[in-house]
């Protein structure tokens, strides 16, 4: 997890010799100290002398860069011929579930422009209606068309609009100028989009571009974009398959059972991009 640089959480502390508190110490390091702490176990009991393992670890899962194949190429080469893969980034924070499907998610720009005049001239034909009322329209309509959709969610996370807008979608920062009495010409938002399959990614995607498209109000104009994203990670029987063993590993432990989250409480997860890769993650 990764937290701007002017955020107050930024102190790795102690609480006790048990617990600690600080910036990704269940998102992902305690699954990193779950991995080494396994291998130290395999090994101990001899188990790790008949089987091949491979770990990956990588750092850069907020910021790999693109294009994605080649920043994922080291889990995608790991995945050739494996049986199993295992992600070890929190889920759901409740160890009595483990993950067997993950939404994946998508960031999206939308820019809305209009025309600029004199705020006592809104809404005539000729001068129309802002950048602001057009994105407000669109995002509305996103709202109206797309909510409620199981598995379905996409947020307007930050809007910047006036007579000047810009927005930095890397550093998730914007600036605006805009007078009260001045329509404003220009409106940024950034969002995410998440679902549980490719199909529904699509599915969505061209909702929201046709939604864009669609009856724009009196001169004004607006275009959106995707990023690559993550990929979702959608259940499978293999995946079932392998919550089954690890249920019964941790009841014969005496660790109770373990269900399966739901998988919109699981975020999106660098396992996810070998999908399809693994009969069972």
């Amino acid at each position: 997890t990764v937290f701007e640089a002017d955020s107050p959480f930024q102190k790795f502390e102690r609480l006790s010799d048990q617990q600690a508190r600080g910036p990704g110490i269940i998102d992902m390091k305690g699954g990193d100290v779950i991995i080494v702490q396994a291998l130290k176990a395999l090994r101990a009991t001899g188990a790790l002398d008949r089987m091949h393992v491979t770990v990956v670890m990588t750092g850069d899962e907020e910021s790999a860069g693109e294009p994605q194949d080649m920043a994922r190429a080291a889990l995608l080469a790991a995945a050739k011929g494996a049986e199993v893969a295992i992600g070890f980034e929190d889920g759901a924070g409740d160890p009595r579930t483990a993950v067997i499907g993950r939404r994946g998610t998508t960031s999206w720009t939308l820019t809305a422009t209009g025309k600029p005049a004199h705020s006592s001239q809104i809404f005539r034909s000729d001068i129309g209606y802002g950048a602001i009322f057009e994105a407000a329209r669109i995002l509305n309509a996103f709202r109206e068309t797309l909510a409620g959709e199981p598995h379905l969610t996409f947020n307007p996370a930050l809007v910047v609009g006036g007579t000047t807008a810009e927005l930095d979608v890397t550093t998730a920062r914007g600036s605006a100028f805009g007078k009260d009495n001045v329509i404003p010409e220009r409106a940024v938002v950034s969002g995410d989009l998440r679902a549980l399959s490719a199909e529904q990614f699509a599915q969505a995607r061209k909702r929201m571009e046709a939604i864009v498209a669609s009856r724009p109000l009196a001169q004004t104009k607006a275009t959106i974009t995707f990023d690559e994203g993550y990929p979702p990670l959608a259940p499978t029987e293999g995946n079932r398959k392998l919550l089954a063993l690890y249920d019964q590993a941790s009841r014969d432990v005496g660790a109770g059972p373990v269900t399966a989250v739901d998988p919109d409480r699981a975020g999106a997860a660098d396992v996810s991009f070998i999908a399809g890769h693994v009969p069972m993650i």
